[in-house]
Parts: C-alpha cells; sequence; structure tokens
C-alpha cells in the first residue's frame, strides 16, 4: 500500500515539474523545476529498490541539470523583463484528456501486471549494483560507449555554438550600456 501512495505522489510531482519546465518562459523557472523533476524519477528506483540507480540518477542527472542551471545564468540575458502568456484553451484541453487517460492507465496497470513475468530474473546472492555492472559492461557495453560519445560531441557542440552568439557582454557593461541596449530593445519591438 505504501509503495502504491508513494508511486501516484512522486508521479503527479513528476509531470507538475516537467509541465513546469515545458510551459515557463523563464530559463531559470524551467531549470529548477527539470531539477525538481529528475529528483522526483530518482525516487521510483528507489520504491523499487534499486538504490544504485536512485543515487546515480540523483548525481548525474541533476547534477547536469545543474550545469545547465549555471550555463543557462551566464548565458541567456536573465536581466530583460519577461512576461508569462497564458496557455491556449485547446492545449490545456488536450493535456487534461491525456491525464486523464494516463490515471486509468495507471489504475489498469496493476490489474495487467499482475500477470507478466521478468524476461532476465535477478539472480540470488548478487547485489543491485553488481547486477547493473555486468549487463552494462557485457551486454550494452557498445551502446554505452557510443552514449558517452553522443554527449561529448553534444557538448562541445553546445559551447562552440554558445561561444559564436556571445559578441556582447552584460557582465563587462555599466548600469548606462545595459539601459541603453534594453531601450533600443523595446523600440525595436515597438517599431516591428
Amino acid at each position: 500500500m505504501f509503495e502504491a501512495v508513494a508511486f501516484y505522489l512522486f508521479a503527479f510531482l513528476t509531470i507538475s515539474m516537467f509541465y513546469v519546465a515545458v510551459t515557463t518562459s523563464q530559463a531559470l523557472y524551467a531549470l529548477s523545476s527539470l531539477a525538481a523533476g529528475m529528483i522526483f524519477i530518482s525516487a521510483f528506483f528507489f520504491i523499487l529498490g534499486a538504490d544504485f540507480l536512485g543515487a546515480v540518477q540523483i548525481v548525474v542527472y541533476s547534477g547536469a541539470v545543474m550545469a545547465l542551471y549555471a550555463f543557462g545564468m551566464m548565458f541567456f540575458d536573465t536581466t530583460r523583463d519577461v512576461k508569462e502568456k497564458q496557455g491556449n484553451k485547446a492545449i490545456i484541453l488536450g493535456l487534461s484528456v491525456i491525464s486523464a487517460l494516463l490515471i486509468v492507465v495507471i489504475v489498469a496497470a496493476p490489474i495487467v501486471g499482475s500477470n507478466i513475468e521478468a524476461l532476465y530474473p535477478v539472480t540470488e546472492g548478487a547485489g543491485n549494483t553488481q547486477e547493473v555492472g555486468m549487463i552494462l559492461f557485457t551486454k550494452y557495453l557498445v551502446p554505452f560507449e557510443v552514449a558517452a560519445v553522443m554527449l561529448l560531441v553534444a557538448m562541445i557542440a553546445g559551447i562552440v555554438l554558445a561561444g559564436k552568439k556571445m559578441d556582447l557582454s552584460l557582465t563587462l557593461m555599466n548600469e548606462q550600456e545595459i539601459l541603453r541596449m534594453r531601450e533600443e530593445d523595446k523600440n525595436k519591438k515597438v517599431l516591428s
């Protein structure tokens, strides 16, 4: 009973945080809710008894989101005023219908799942960390290495692309230059 209540609670919190991350126009709100969502995902691993994967989820993914948080603070112009728009009524209705269907699936899943057996049953005597290591570095070694190379390429590409767009540095400007730049942006918006 405890696991079911915890699952539904963390599922609601995770979906809520990711909803905020997708719908907000503030970069810092999005990154904060993304980090919270990643931490809530780790709760699923702890509920299932996969403590190692839960800790890796917190350290790796939440740490990566915190790195994104730092890059977002550096690269986005957080000094400008952002007004959030209200959502489209059709999107809200669609998300409500999808949420209702998701609730039906969540309620029906234990009934259907009682007849499912695991393809790879857990061996006796081996701990969670040993099982993950054996499978990861034997059966899934090549996809693991390919994913590492892809992440490295994405990181390098992100640094290169971000560096090309940084012709002005707000940290090196004084207050009058920043105010003048804001006024120029307002004038451009009024003219367009």
